[in-house]
């Protein structure tokens, strides 16, 4: 995929995607039952600078937020060096608060009581939000000149960000400003198996789904006194896609969610109860039946997921880069301490069910309408709010948010271009990361979407800069890329097909669907587990009562509605 200008290549499509999202899928998790309060707290204080909405010295200000993913510390935004610094612009500060435990209970709980924080990323909750009026109405601020940066970033999507109802409600977090910057690294979906393995197996090419567990399979056997475990997979709570959607991938698709498109017909299909689906549960079936699959992947939570990953036993799993970011990181901060620790990282792999089919794992350039940052009814103070979010769009304070300080943790050459040195990079570990607020501000906010590019021509994010992304090589990454023949991960995989619909799961969908998605996600969380963990002679048996459990529900009206979505925005891509 070729750098192109976003909007030259795209506005046509982009006005009529209403409500199309992508993935990733968000990411954060963790909690803290202090901080679920609604409104604001001011201080006595003042600030020294009141950034773009004034200037003149504000009060200070303590909003809270509460994001719906878990994982993450709680903090106050203050407490970073970089909420430090917009706090001295704005005289703001968020405490934050992240999930723990159900995230529909959690916003069940907002919804019934009325009772929301100041600021609200719901994830997949957000249709409900909106349906109880849980979200102010965001269309006079979007394309308002009091707010140019809030207009540069959010402007040209502005149609793109409107419900059935007219209205917007969030800031979504996939807007690309200036040109498309593709991405080095693999934050999507992947198999991924231990370096190690690779390197016992003399790295080869690993392409179908039999080649990638006779690998595992054969190193398992070669090591008996190891305490290994071959293969894992991820089922908890909103999280089960990374059980559910691998055998879309397999068959050669990307991330369109419940569905496959076809790229001639333009049909979506589900592939639940397809043959590509039992393909997948009964390879899974086989495994477990040598002992390679964790029983536990039915029952662990995240926390105890990631926690697998960096225990050095397990050996291969799929999932999505941006969801298993805290264990890589956590692999590599440990490899970079003790070199001798590198094969216990992970790689991706593209892999496949045949030789004859060509991967889709990276996303083509889309856009996420249904997932994002929104200022709900409970807040005192809105219009500080939206204030604090156009200074937090400069493309100074993106640059802040994302590249850091100058001389601390970038620098520049001679032509411009941003860099970072070795030590510079050495020193990025999570704890500096979450200390420094790279973490905190790296995705549940406005800003400019990963794949953008500063008005210098820099990229927006570091990670998808050529110099900083081979700077943050180490010489063992060197080493099995070269083994593969690659300079970057994502050159293992198939550049992506483009599709002006994607993602399809990303469509704000009517309440049929919706009760659809919850009905068939009941009944695999049901059905699964014994299709796995079944004897291989029960499989089919398995198979035949979940396909006829599937067949009561409305999967024709499914994927007429999603068809009809996908075709509507072909034909006016087209004009």
């Amino acid at each position: 995929m070729s750098k192109k200008r976003w909007l030259a290549s795209t506005l046509s499509l982009i006005m009529v995607l209403a409500l199309v999202l992508t993935a990733c899928s968000g990411k954060k998790e963790a909690g803290n039952s202090n901080s679920g309060a609604s409104g604001s707290s001011p201080t006595s204080n003042s600030s020294d600078s009141g950034g773009d909405s004034g200037g003149a010295a504000q009060d200070k200000v303590t909003f809270t937020m509460f994001v719906a993913v878990q994982g993450e510390k709680d903090v106050n935004t203050n407490e970073t060096v970089i909420g430090k610094k917009l706090e001295e612009q704005t005289g703001v500060n968020f405490k934050i608060e992240h999930l723990v435990g159900d995230l529909q209970t959690k916003i069940g709980t907002m919804i019934a009581s009325n009772d929301y924080p100041d600021v609200l990323v719901p994830d997949d909750g957000i249709e409900n939000v909106i349906e109880a009026g849980g979200f102010i109405d965001l269309t006079p601020y979007i394309d308002n000149d009091k707010y140019p940066n809030i207009k540069k970033v959010y402007g040209p999507y502005k149609n793109l960000m409107k419900w059935d109802d007219g209205k917007i409600y969030i800031f979504p977090f996939s807007t690309v400003v200036g040109e498309y910057n593709p991405d080095p690294n693999i934050n999507q979906g992947a198999f991924w198996v231990q370096r190690r393995v690779l390197e016992w197996g003399g790295y080869p090419k690993i392409k179908t789904v039999e080649q990638y567990f006779k690998l595992i399979e054969d190193f398992v056997n070669a090591h008996p006194d190891e305490d290994l475990i071959g293969f894992v997979t991820l089922t908890d709570d909103w999280r089960f896609f990374a059980t559910t959607n691998v055998p879309n991938h397999l068959a050669g698709y990307p991330n369109d969610g419940e569905v496959m498109v076809d790229m001639q017909t333009h049909e979506a299909k589900i592939y639940a109860g397809t043959d590509w689906e039992y393909r997948w549960y009964k390879k899974l079936n086989e495994i477990n039946a040598k002992g390679l699959f964790d029983k536990q992947s039915f029952v662990d939570n995240y926390d105890q997921y990631i926690a697998k990953l960096t225990s050095h036993k397990v050996l291969g799993f799929f999932d999505y880069g941006w969801q298993v970011g805290t264990a890589n990181n956590a692999l590599r901060d440990a490899a970079l301490a003790d070199p001798s620790l590198d094969g216990y990282r992970y790689f991706p792999l593209p892999v496949v069910f045949d030789e004859n089919i060509k991967d889709q794992y990276l996303d083509p350039p889309g856009y996420v309408a249904n997932r994002g940052f929104g200022i709900t009814s409970s807040a005192k103070d809105p219009e500080r709010i939206i204030a604090f979010i156009d200074t937090l769009l400069s493309e100074e304070n993106q640059i802040l948010v994302k590249w850091g300080i100058e001389g601390e943790t970038y620098l520049r050459d001679e032509n411009g271009r941003m860099y970072r040195t070795k030590e510079m990079v050495d020193k990025m570990t999570q704890k500096f990361n979450e200390d420094y607020g790279f973490t905190v501000f790296d995705w549940d906010w406005p800003h400019y979407g990963t794949n953008s590019t500063l008005s210098d021509g820099n990229a927006a994010s570091p990670g998808l800069q050529p110099e900083v992304f081979q700077m943050t090589l180490t010489d063992a990454d060197k080493k099995i890329l070269s083994a593969y023949g690659v300079q970057t991960y994502a050159e293992m995989f198939a550049d992506p097909d483009e599709r002006p619909w994607y993602p399809a799961w990303g469509f704000a969908k009517d309440e049929p669907r919706q009760l659809f998605e919850q009905q068939k996600s009941d009944l695999q969380r049901n059905h699964i587990p014994k299709l796995v963990l079944s004897k291989p002679e029960e499989f089919d048996k398995a198979w035949d009562e979940y396909t006829k459990a599937l067949g009561k529900l409305d999967v024709q009206g499914y994927e007429q509605w999603f068809t009809q979505k996908v075709k509507e925005v072909v034909a006016n891509a087209q004009k």
